[in-house]
């Protein structure tokens, strides 16, 4: 079993470009599902949210998995 609050670094396409990005299991989780859920793959769902982040894309992937969870 994971530990949710332990910090992974992975990598991960934005727009065609890579960039590595460092959450905690619990998160990279939760994104996971969203995409699944949307039929979207990580990456794109990852792009999809920094098209409209105004912060850090770390701050910007755990602030959306809040709204999701917290629903309309």
């Amino acid at each position: 079993m994971t530990d949710p609050a332990r910090l992974r670094k992975r990598s991960v396409l934005v727009a065609g470009h890579e960039t590595s990005v460092s959450l905690e299991d619990a998160f990279w989780d939760a994104l996971k599902a969203m995409a699944r859920r949307d039929g979207l793959s990580l990456n794109a769902l990852v792009t999809e949210i920094d098209r409209t982040r105004t912060g850090n894309l770390s701050s910007a992937l755990r602030v959306r998995v809040l709204a999701d969870l917290k629903g309309p």
